[in-house]
């Protein structure tokens, strides 16, 4: 069988057998993909590391009828920092969970995922505030889809506030993490991004529930 390289990022690991796990990776080339990484649970397997969430890199695979099997990777980052900051690894795990579910089975989409790539880089640099890397997240996001709408228009919102939205519009996703706001600012995006949330997503997260009650006082 022919090898493919695909480049992407694991969204999701799961234990399929005793031995096996079942990995949904989004890849640059395919799009998301179902992969079966065999045997990797088994005492002193090298790739077992490499699939977990979060990796991403280069993943070697041979296609099957329905799905992939892994033979190989080679892994760029592991965001092990993630998981050693709480608040981070829950944002992150969001974020690859909204990911998972506006991405397509065998559709590429390279602006979707070179922003959760780019978010996820966001995350550790101490410089950004988390509240505006979620913000930009789901505003960026909901808008790669086609699906944003205008503001609310029962208030108004700070000159800078919008700019900062139609930036966020317009920029492609590596420019996005290249501006800071202030927390008057930063306040209203949250209240756009909630907005548009609740009026353009319809499903509700998981790992987005334990990340608001971590945060709760």
């Amino acid at each position: 069988m022919d090898l493919l390289n695909l480049h992407g990022i694991i969204l999701k690991s799961a234990d399929y057998s005793e031995y096996d796990r079942r990995l949904t990776v989004f890849t640059l080339e395919r799009g998301k993909i179902t992969v079966f990484a065999r045997g990797v649970k088994r005492p002193g397997n090298r790739l077992m590391a490499s699939t977990e969430p979060f990796c991403t890199g280069t993943f070697r695979v041979t296609e099957g009828k329905n799905a992939y099997n892994l033979r190989e990777t080679e892994i760029d980052n592991y965001f092990e920092d993630l998981r050693i900051d709480l608040p981070a690894f829950y944002l992150g795990t969001y974020f690859l969970e909204f990911t998972d579910y506006y991405s397509r089975e065998n559709l590429e989409d390279k602006p979707l995922l070179s922003l959760v790539y780019t978010s996820l880089i966001a995350l550790l640099n101490d410089g950004f505030d988390n509240d505006l890397i979620r913000s930009v997240f789901e505003i960026k996001i909901i808008s790669i889809e086609g699906e944003l709408t205008d503001p609310p228009r029962d208030r108004e919102f700070l000159p800078g506030t919008i700019h900062a939205l139609r930036f966020i519009e317009a920029s492609v996703p590596d420019k996005l993490y290249t501006f800071k706001v202030n927390q008057e600012i930063l306040s209203e995006l949250r209240i756009l991004s909630d907005y548009f949330m609740k009026t353009c997503v319809h499903r509700e997260f998981s790992s987005l529930k334990v990340l608001d009650d971590l945060m709760t006082p």
